[in-house]
């Protein structure tokens, strides 16, 4: 479920609390090696799935940072922020990949607003997100997205 404020001062009030948790997304094969193609890392153990069964993983593994990339999707299920003008990605403050995600599993965000901060013309923000496996028994990735809005 989405929470949806109408302009920065709405904002800041969400500062410290919990964002929720999105929908699951597949982490299609078909996906893994799109993002492939799109970053040259064609690493067996994510886009050769016979070689990949022989590897450590048991299969093919998406990319930790096609994990990390499917944050923005999954986030802009949950916050919706009405009345700025511009949203821009300001970069990580920490991130972690403590399981691999295997081909055609399913990831879903589960997200808190760390902070929110006044800066010239706007907000930064800085988001704790943790990335889901379905049925793991440890995240495919914990971050710290700071991001900035302008008013």
């Amino acid at each position: 479920m989405s929470i949806t404020v109408s302009g920065l001062d709405e904002l800041k009030k969400l500062a410290g609390g919990d964002l929720g948790t999105s929908e699951w997304i597949t982490v299609s094969q078909e996906r893994i090696n799109t993002f492939a193609d799109a970053t040259g890392d064609h690493q067996w153990i994510h886009t050769d799935p016979e070689r990949a069964k022989e590897g450590p993983f048991g299969g093919p593994i998406a990319h930790g940072y096609l994990t990390l990339s499917l944050f923005i999707p999954l986030f802009t299920e949950l916050l919706e922020v009405e009345g700025v003008t511009t949203k821009v990605n300001y970069g990580l403050n920490k991130v972690r990949f403590p399981s691999p995600v295997p081909a055609g599993s399913r990831i879903r965000l589960v997200a808190r607003l760390a902070e929110v901060e006044e800066i010239g013309g706007g907000v930064q923000v800085t988001v704790d997100g943790t990335i889901e496996i379905e049925g793991g028994t440890k995240p495919a990735c914990v971050l710290q997205s700071v991001s900035r809005f302008y008013a």
